[in-house]
C-alpha cells in the first residue's frame, strides 16, 4: 500500500495517462455517457443473474461482451496511441 498523505485526490492536478491525448469537453461527456450506460447494463445483468431461471453462463458471456463493447466505444472516442 502507498503512503497516505494529507491531500485528497481532488486536491491534486489530473495526471496525464501515457498514450492518451487531452480530451475536449464533448469527448469527456461522451465517455462519461458510455460509463453510465455500462453501469446501467451491469445492474441489469446482475439482476438477471439473481433469477434462478436464467442461464448464468450466458449472463457471464453477456457481461464480458458488454464490457468489451463499452471499452471499445470509449477507445473510439479517446483514440489512444499504440497498442495499449
Amino acid at each position: 500500500m502507498g503512503i497516505m498523505n494529507e491531500h485528497d485526490e481532488s486536491d491534486l492536478p489530473p495526471q496525464p495517462i501515457k498514450g492518451y491525448r487531452e480530451l475536449g469537453q464533448e469527448e469527456l461527456d461522451d465517455i462519461n455517457a458510455l460509463k453510465l450506460l455500462g453501469e446501467v447494463i451491469g445492474r441489469q445483468l446482475a439482476a438477471l443473474a439473481q433469477k434462478p431461471q436464467t442461464d448464468k453462463r450466458w449472463i457471464a458471456i453477456a457481461k464480458t461482451h458488454m464490457q468489451q463493447g463499452c471499452m471499445a466505444a470509449t477507445r473510439a472516442v479517446a483514440k489512444p496511441k499504440g497498442f495499449a
